[in-house]
């Protein structure tokens, strides 16, 4: 039991990490665990699931809090794809964080819809089907399920 729990904490902490500051892969972290069939995949969807909403959850509070944290170095965007992410916040509104689960812009656009203010019920429902979704495709393509 504690080597599971392990396990989960660190699959946990990956994609809380790769939501957040660090460059993680949390979807390769993922598959070499759903590869080798000893745990659940479900519940290695919802750890995963749940690490990486909690870190888009940091990145809302982030934004909500930008004045003061914008220019730390460890700060999850830069101005360029803070810019960039509020334009389409602005051009397409609370739907753009079903993009959340993409490389590069989905970070940002979570810090950006904390700095705009989006509510945080609207905000981890959309994040939440994003990251599940993203998820489930890994799974997917990793067992060869359709």
């Amino acid at each position: 039991m504690p080597a599971d729990f392990a396990v989960y904490a660190g699959l946990f902490a990956i994609a809380f990490a790769a939501a957040t500051i660090l460059p993680m892969q949390s979807e390769a972290a993922l598959a070499g665990l759903l590869l080798s069939n000893a745990y659940p995949s479900s519940v290695l969807i919802a750890v995963a699931s749940a690490g990486n909403i909690l870190g888009s959850v940091v990145n809302w509070g982030l934004g909500r809090a930008i004045d003061r944290f914008r220019d730390r170095k460890w700060f999850p965007a830069n101005s360029a794809q803070l810019d960039r992410a509020a334009s389409w916040y602005r051009r397409f509104g609370r739907w753009t964080l079903l993009l959340s689960w993409m490389p590069i812009v989905g970070d940002p656009l979570t810090v950006v819809a904390g700095v705009l203010r989006e509510p945080l019920a609207s905000f981890v429902i959309l994040v939440a089907i994003a990251k599940i979704g993203r998820y489930l495709a890994v799974l997917g393509l990793t067992t060869g399920l359709s």
